[in-house]
């Protein structure tokens, strides 16, 4: 009888073990499940929103919000140029459905920037409900309304004039005011600046104070240019001058101190490739 125990006792300790692991697969693939239906059900509720037919946002406005601040005050070289195409493309796919993306160019006069496109992801025809809507003009006016011309910007990124001045500062003030500050707390916020990072004007010019922090917070720019980015995320694409004297790393820890010095959060300064 002790010998019959000790095998129904292993019995039951093998039942356990094969049962758990059954059980902890089929859990999985309900949590699988769940995740994937979760995220159909999120889109088509998206589908289902009602649209302004110009920016392609919804009525009751945008899940998130990106801007992406351009400098042409100069233009950039080839190699430089194919680098932010590359950058400004896989960050523009990102874009979730019903999320903002306005674009803006700097100009060479303090807080005068060129909206060159404002607009909302309205989602492909990859995952429309061909039940409740038709899946071709979803991705037709995907493709119009939104692709197509981020893919026209994304073309003209090499061209540009060269200004007296970059009033960078200015610009990231004016973007923050447009596009930022209109929107709830609770939305996602996000900030691509791509330049040289060098700012030039009269109230402060690198090439005239350096890259020191100290003498700026000693500037009329200090209050000139302040501004709340309270729940902003700002990531820089620096380009690179030939014979800059300025190291990428004192540009970097300048830019993040003014960041954070205005309630910014400071998310990363990536050199990219070639020289203007």
């Amino acid at each position: 009888m002790a010998r019959n125990r000790r095998r129904n006792s292993r019995a039951r300790k093998g039942g356990f073990s094969v049962g758990s692991i059954i059980a902890t697969v089929a859990l999985s693939a309900v949590a699988l499940a769940m995740v994937g239906t979760f995220g159909w059900l999120k889109y088509r509720a998206m589908s289902n929103v009602t649209l302004d037919k110009a920016s392609l946002c919804p009525v009751t406005g945008p899940t998130s919000e990106t801007a992406i601040l351009l400098d042409v005050t100069d233009p950039i070289s080839e190699p430089t140029s194919l680098d932010l195409k590359n950058q400004f493309q896989a960050l523009a796919s990102g874009i979730p459905v019903g999320g903002a993306i306005d674009i803006f160019a700097l100009t060479e006069k303090e807080g005068s920037l060129e909206n060159t496109f404002h607009g909302c992801n309205p989602g492909s025809g990859e995952l429309a409900d061909e039940w409740t809507s038709n899946p071709r003009l979803v991705q037709e006016r995907w493709e119009k309304g939104f692709q197509k011309p981020l893919d026209d910007i994304a073309g003209k990124l090499g061209k540009g004039a060269t200004g007296e001045f970059s009033p960078i500062m200015a610009g990231i003030q004016r973007i923050n005011l447009q596009a930022f500050q209109r929107l709830p707390a609770s939305i996602s916020k996000t900030l691509y600046i791509a330049s040289d990072m060098i700012e030039h004007t009269p109230a402060f010019s690198s090439y005239r104070d350096g890259v020191s922090i100290t003498k700026f917070e000693s500037s009329p720019a200090r209050e000139k240019f302040r501004t709340s980015l309270d729940g902003v995320r700002v990531k820089i694409l620096a380009f690179q001058r030939p014979g800059q004297k300025f190291k990428s790393e004192d540009l970097a820890a300048f830019w993040k101190s003014w960041i954070e010095s205005n309630s910014g959060e400071f998310a990363g300064f990536t050199r990219l490739e070639g020289l203007e």
